[in-house]
């Protein structure tokens, strides 16, 4: 189907046609893959003008290999019957040192042994216009600075042509050869040779006499009848379906049949994304699997877990997790697309969830660890019901197996100290506790030195002092824990699961009490996370960590 002109082909004339002067004119401004050049469509601009002046014009702006064949067979057909001969090319070309080519808009670039079914040989188009020696011009709009390499020993440009006797060929840049086009190429009966010499930015090469006529006078042309309204209808109709296919070769097809058609440029755009896209079909395809909010937030903590920052589990897959997704592809021998496929995503659930089993069974062996120094500290100092020995057991460990024993201790020890203590004594020691500041234990303990309740002075003491200096990373854990934007429900799943575990949160109720913040701390300490008593995203992939085969059919 995509089969350009050869040099062979360029001798097989269709028939005898009638005699006419006859113009190619293709220029190609859009290339897919090779970078626009720009004004390459200038040239197109000069076919009104060579119309008036007699020839029929063949004319195809940024043609793909299909249709610039066609349009190349067309003018090739009035070859043999024409008087005059004009070939305009502008675009891209490659070259091996002796053969030239001019490069169709999807080209990718020739190689030495496969020039490709996109690339039109210079040298077939010479031997065409030998045709009508001393009446056939070539122009050339090549990028005078294009230096591409497509291989070793084809790069891009144009070289060395042997041109035929009675051939005439300008080279120059896109804008120099249009407006040579449209000025003194067009004038009617104008010497052409005069005019090649005044020219600014051309290189002539060939036939160049000292004087020559080549153009005729103008010729009256009928106005081209309007196109009828079923193309109209037909081209919406093709577009449509162009779009609702929406590939490279789908917007190929539509340019082919109407290269001017009403959404050309649409199409030449629609192309390049596609193409400047390259991972387009696999987006498409994790669009296909319609994943919601909550099931991306489940790849987010799964692949969180197997330690791929996602940067933030919202079920926005972002740059973050993106990236995320890509570096799991690289170490798990998939192609670096950063869309996941069902294959994907069930193999990050199997490897979560055997990551999470892991992730417990060392905690667990971190929390009987923990669990027997707690009973060996509290035997040791709490267990022995002292004063001295809980509040030993309780700095050590304040979220411990035995701190409520402890506390409820010291509660009863405190009220038997009061009952024994003087009154004067125990009210100052009531104003202390009811303020509760650490001014305010310091007066009672400058008061009563030797009062009953010094020891529980300074434990308060230490404790606040222990507040304040924690109240600045309390608050900054307290804006994290906000930042992560849990609803009522997720809250309630946190508190069932610190339950399950034995952490006594309280009860489950959505509500985060004292009881619930000293969990959470059991929780992180047992799993070396940050124990704030807060939730953070470390905390919540570990908490939720769970299952996102759903998403996908078994």
């Amino acid at each position: 189907m995509r089969h350009l002109l050869t040099s062979t082909a360029l001798f097989f004339w269709a028939g005898a046609a009638l005699a006419q002067d006859a113009a190619l004119l293709l220029g190609t401004e859009r290339y897919e893959t090779l970078g626009r050049l720009s004004r390459g469509t200038e040239i197109l601009d000069a076919a009104d003008g060579l119309r008036e002046l007699g020839f029929e014009v063949f004319s195809l702006p940024n043609g793909r290999a299909g249709t610039t064949a066609e349009t190349a067979r067309g003018w090739l057909e009035r070859v043999p019957e024409a008087n005059r001969l004009v070939v305009a090319l502008s675009g891209r070309f490659a070259t091996d040192g002796a053969r030239s080519w001019f490069l169709t808009a999807e080209a990718e670039g020739p190689g030495l042994l496969t020039p490709g079914a996109a690339a039109l040989p210079v040298e077939g188009v010479l031997r065409a216009l030998a045709e009508a020696p001393g009446r056939s011009l070539l122009l050339i709009a090549v990028e005078p600075d294009g230096s591409d390499s497509f291989d070793p020993w084809v790069g891009e440009g144009l070289g060395a042509l042997e041109i035929p006797q009675g051939v005439t060929v300008l080279t120059g840049s896109p804008r120099a050869v249009a407006r040579f086009m449209e000025g003194p190429l067009a004038e009617p009966r104008g010497d052409l040779s005069r005019a090649i010499r005044e020219a600014d930015g051309l290189e002539a090469q060939g036939y160049l006499p000292r004087a020559r006529v080549f153009m005729p006078d103008r010729v009256e042309t009928p106005e081209a009848p309007d196109a009828p309204e079923e193309a109209s209808a037909a081209e919406a109709a093709l577009w449509r379906g162009t779009v609702a296919l929406g590939t490279v070769e789908a917007y190929r097809d539509y340019l082919g049949r109407y290269p001017r058609g009403v959404h050309a440029d649409e199409a030449e755009t629609a192309i390049a994304e596609i193409i400047a896209e390259p991972d387009r079909e696999q987006r498409l395809a994790e669009e296909a699997l319609d994943l919601d909010r909550e099931q991306r937030r489940d790849i987010q903590r799964s692949l969180s877990l197997l330690d791929f920052n996602t940067r933030g589990i919202d079920g926005i897959f972002g740059p973050g997790t993106r990236q995320a997704i890509t570096n799991w592809q690289q170490q798990n021998g998939f192609s670096q697309t950063s869309y996941l496929t069902p294959e994907q995503i069930s193999r990050i659930d199997a490897q979560a969830a055997r990551r999470a089993a892991e992730l417990e069974a060392e905690a667990e062996r971190q929390r009987q660890q923990a669990a027997r120094a707690d009973r060996s500290f509290w035997e040791e100092t709490g267990s022995r019901g002292d004063e001295p020995g809980l509040r030993a057991y309780l700095d050590r460990y304040p979220d411990g197996l035995f701190a409520e024993t402890a506390a409820d201790r010291l509660a009863l020890i405190e009220d038997e100290k009061r009952r024994a203590a003087q009154a004067e004594d125990r009210a100052a020691w009531d104003r202390a506790r009811e303020a509760d500041t650490i001014e305010a234990y310091r007066d009672y303990r400058r008061a009563f030195a030797q009062g009953s309740f010094g020891e529980e002075a300074e434990a308060r003491i230490a404790a606040l002092r222990q507040e304040a200096a924690q109240s600045e990373t309390r608050a900054q854990a307290e804006q994290v824990e906000r930042d992560l934007g849990l609803n009522a429900l997720t809250a309630r799943l946190v508190e069932q699961r610190l339950d399950a575990q034995g952490l006594e949160p309280g009860e489950v109720d959505g509500e985060f009490d004292k009881q619930t913040r000293r969990a959470i701390r059991r929780y992180q300490r047992d799993r070396e996370l940050e124990a704030s008593g807060f939730l953070d995203e470390a905390t919540v992939v570990r908490l939720l960590a769970d299952s996102v085969s759903d998403i996908v059919d078994p």
